[in-house]
């Protein structure tokens, strides 16, 4: 008889999942390899996903719904479960990115992740370990859907130029970086400004950070450390970070001279000439 692994429900969101699966798998009368078949997965991979020891990918969601006729529900369930593919510590942050109405960024190191590209995101965190990259790498996607809702949060990010010029991921991964940038040239809910290396001393020397705005509740600041994050709602800090963002606004460079200087480093850096001007319509 096969050795059957318990499930515990209990012990976070996608294990979870990982139960109600099984329980639509072993109704539907499926083994692991007769599911596996009929969504192109193999039999291992849907016993990985039932215990939590593997993550599915977005696309995997629909086909096991249907195939055992759950009527939408792992779809449903599957929308909570996967904000435990971001760490822990993290979760509470994506929500605040997910309800706010305002984020104010300035990064001195790195494109924001709501920016960035899938290969700029594969090489970021897999710099240290490799391990359930792919699953890291789409649940750090995933959270750029605000940015395509109808009603999405105004995203002001302020880069330092080092993040321009900063290689990660290689030549090519970077191009395409700089080139998603500019793509948001011409949107209004999202606003791009360089801090040139010309302004010197400035007043985000300390590191990178952001700010929350809500229409309904206190303002957060927030800034990001090696293994987790602080956050405060304290009023006082709240202001003296937003004089310190207003500064750095003030600052760099108008969003249409960053528009310039990014498709300038590109020329320079990766032989790619791209206007920064408004794109032509087809």
């Amino acid at each position: 008889m096969a050795n059957i692994k318990a499930l515990d429900p209990g012990a976070s969101p996608l294990h979870y999942f990982g139960a109600e699966l099984r329980r639509l798998r072993d109704s539907a009368g499926l083994t692991l390899e007769q599911l596996g078949k009929i969504v192109f997965l193999t039999g291992s991979m849907i016993g990985q996903i039932e215990t939590a020891t593997k993550t599915p990918k977005d696309e995997h969601i629909p086909r096991l719904d249907a195939a055992l006729g759950a009527d939408g529900a792992l779809v449903r369930v599957w929308e909570l479960a996967k904000r435990s593919r971001l760490p822990g510590w993290y979760q509470r942050i994506a929500a605040m990115e997910a309800t706010c109405t305002k984020i104010c960024v300035f990064q001195a190191q790195l494109v924001h992740g709501l920016l960035q590209t899938e290969g700029y995101a594969r090489a970021v965190l897999g710099v240290v370990r490799q391990n359930d990259l792919d699953s890291k790498v789409e649940a750090r996607l995933d959270r750029q859907r605000i940015l395509k809702r109808g009603d999405p949060p105004l995203l002001w990010v302020v880069l330092d130029e080092a993040v321009l010029r900063r290689e990660i991921g290689g030549r090519e991964v970077m191009r395409n970086q700089l080139v998603r940038l500019l793509d948001y040239r011409d949107t209004d809910e999202v606003q791009i400004q360089v801090l040139p290396f010309a302004a010197g001393v400035h007043t985000g020397l300390m590191g990178s950070f952001e700010m929350f705005h809500f229409e309904d509740q206190a303002d957060v600041a927030y800034m990001e450390g090696y293994e987790e994050g602080w956050a405060t709602a304290n009023p006082r800090e709240v202001k003296a970070r937003s004089l310190r963002y207003d500064l750095l606004r003030a600052s760099a460079l108008s969003p249409g001279e960053s528009a310039e200087l990014i498709a300038r480093v590109m020329e320079e850096r990766y032989e790619q000439h791209l206007e920064p001007g408004p794109r032509p319509v087809a």
